[in-house]
């Protein structure tokens, strides 16, 4: 039976026929107590080779700034009068202005966020060859 691993976004999770195919392998050997004990520091080098990556912590994600209320008259046959018209109209002006600062903020973090995904194939890759 072969082994298999299956990556799960952050990390390994080994299936039983894993677990029982490792201790098979050194049984062979005329000593398998000499051979697990030269095989822990190389897993240990090759994990402390496998750096986990760091998501992006909450409180760096930008909020989206919270549309103008529509006036209530907006929808209505008449129409809004002119003044109600024209703060809602600068609402939305100041709203897009946030935007146009929001969206920098917003694809630092998709950036970030975009790296530590890369970091965590990288590091379930680097994982799986240490169990190889």
């Amino acid at each position: 039976m072969r082994p298999t691993c299956v990556a799960l976004g952050l990390g390994l999770a080994l299936g039983a026929a894993t677990a029982q195919a490792a201790p098979a392998k050194p049984a062979p050997q005329a000593a398998p107590a000499a051979q697990p004990a030269p095989a822990a520091p190389g897993n240990a080098a090759a994990q402390a080779a496998c750096t986990r990556p760091e998501p992006p912590p909450p409180e760096a994600k930008p909020r989206k700034p919270p549309l103008p209320e529509k006036p209530a008259c907006l929808g209505t046959k008449d129409g809004c009068p002119g003044w109600e018209a024209y703060s809602y109209n600068d609402a939305i002006q100041a709203y897009n202005l946030q935007l146009q600062a929001f969206r920098p903020l917003a694809e630092a973090y998709l950036q970030k966020l975009n790296a530590y995904v890369k970091g965590s194939g990288d590091y379930a890759q680097c994982e799986l060859k240490t169990l190889q």
